[in-house]
C-alpha cells in the first residue's frame, strides 16, 4: 500500500519538516522549480496566479530542484533570496529536492506514479526543442524538466500534470485550477 501524498514529509525552506496534509483542503499546485532555467520567468505567473485565489483557498508550492542542466545551484537561502528579490515570491517554498532519477523524493515518486502524463498544448513538442539543444530529456512518467506542474484537489489528490512550458497564466491552467476551486 502506497503512502498518501499528504503524508509524505518534506521540509520548508526554514528546515521544518511538515507534510503536504498542512493544505488538505486547499487546491494546491505542486511544481519543481529553478532559478537559472529559461523558464524560471514562470515564477512571476506563479506568485500572480497565487495571489489571484489564494483567497479561495489554493496554494503554490515550490519544490527547488537540480536535476536538469544543474540550474538551481544556490542554496536553500540563496534560493529564497532570489525568489523574493527578483520576483517577489511569498507562496510557500521548501527545500531543494531530487524530482528525477535514483535519488528522487518520494513525493515525486508519488506524483508522477499518480498521474504518468502531462498535458501541453503541443505535445512532444518541448521535449523535442530540449534534444535540439543536446539537453538529455527524461521519458515519461519522468518529470520533464524545470517548472512542470501537478495540481492537487482539496483531498490531496493529482488532478493534472502540466508540462513545464505551460505557463501558470495559460487557459490550461487556469481553468483547471477554477474547476478544482469550485467543487
Amino acid at each position: 500500500m502506497s503512502i498518501a501524498i499528504t503524508e509524505i514529509p518534506v521540509r520548508t525552506m526554514a528546515g521544518k519538516e511538515i507534510t503536504l496534509g498542512e493544505y488538505k483542503g486547499k487546491v494546491a499546485l505542486v511544481v519543481n522549480v529553478a532559478s537559472k532555467c529559461g523558464l524560471t520567468p514562470q515564477y512571476q505567473g506563479l506568485e500572480t496566479l497565487y495571489k489571484s485565489y489564494r483567497e479561495k483557498g489554493f496554494v503554490v508550492l515550490g519544490f527547488p530542484a537540480n536535476d536538469f542542466g544543474r540550474q538551481e545551484p544556490g542554496t536553500n537561502e540563496e534560493i529564497r533570496t532570489f525568489c523574493t528579490t527578483n520576483f517577489g515570491v511569498d507562496f510557500p517554498m521548501f527545500e531543494k529536492i531530487a524530482v528525477t532519477g535514483e535519488g528522487k523524493h518520494p513525493l515525486y515518486k508519488a506524483l508522477t506514479a499518480a498521474l504518468p502524463h502531462a498535458m501541453a498544448a503541443n505535445p512532444g513538442e518541448f521535449r523535442e526543442h530540449l534534444k535540439s539543444f543536446g539537453q538529455g530529456a527524461t521519458e515519461e512518467p519522468e518529470v520533464l524538466w524545470n517548472f512542470e506542474k501537478f495540481l492537487l484537489n482539496r483531498k490531496g489528490e493529482v488532478v493534472a500534470r502540466f508540462s513545464p512550458e505551460t505557463k501558470p497564466e495559460s487557459p490550461l491552467i487556469m481553468q483547471a485550477v477554477e474547476m478544482e476551486l469550485a467543487k
